[in-house]
């Protein structure tokens, strides 16, 4: 059995257990729940930075990152989400990286508003990482018909990031004004992956 290091509210480690869950894989794998702000010996020996998502290999070695670990799991059966070739793959792996990108934002913003008192937080960070939010929603409003409906690593990356917006900074998808992926994420949130690995 492999073991997975995750937080319930981590979009990151939320994206590899959606992975995992949509190809099956997820028999394979034991859950542990770590809280990061106080890492235990057997996540800091999978992963010294702390960090989740780290899976723990059945050889006994690790992986981390999510998009280190997603590769590495979607490669253990022949029903890739990763297309193996040509310009597919370079779309899926791009639609990963704003995914990603946008959920870095995010997390940014959470972490200056939740760990920092209100005296030392810095506005103009805040306000620049919430401006990316928006630029980024925005942009993908305009190509979200370029995601395709069969599924992929984009399309769980995705709803990762803004299943991640949802939870915790719902103002910023009303202010970007993107009908389409607010549609889009509406049936996408209906997935039994989706609905088994809600953040709370």
């Amino acid at each position: 059995m492999m073991t997975l290091f995750y937080s319930p509210t981590s979009p990151y480690a939320r994206k590899v257990r959606l992975l995992a869950l949509e190809k099956g894989l997820d028999a394979r794998i034991t859950t542990v729940t770590v809280d990061v702000s106080k890492p235990t010996v057997e996540l800091l020996a999978s992963n010294p930075l702390g960090k989740v998502p780290a899976l723990l290999l059945e050889n006994g070695e690790a992986l981390f990152d999510s998009p280190v670990i997603c590769r590495y799991l979607d490669r253990l059966d022949d029903v890739p989400l990763i297309p193996a070739s040509g310009w597919q793959q370079w779309e899926v792996l791009r639609w990963e990286a704003l995914a990603d990108g946008l959920t870095d934002a995010a997390y940014n913003l959470v972490m200056e508003q939740r760990s920092r008192p209100e005296q030392e937080r810095s506005p103009p960070t805040m306000q620049r990482w919430s401006a990316e939010i928006i630029r980024t929603l925005q942009y993908i409003e305009t190509r979200l018909e370029t995601l395709g409906d069969a599924l992929t690593l984009a399309h769980i990356a995705l709803g990762a990031a803004v299943g991640y917006l949802e939870f915790r900074l719902p103002q910023l998808l009303q202010e970007a004004r993107c009908p389409h992926i607010i549609a889009w994420y509406a049936v996408f949130r209906q997935r039994p992956a989706m609905l088994a690995t809600q953040p709370g």
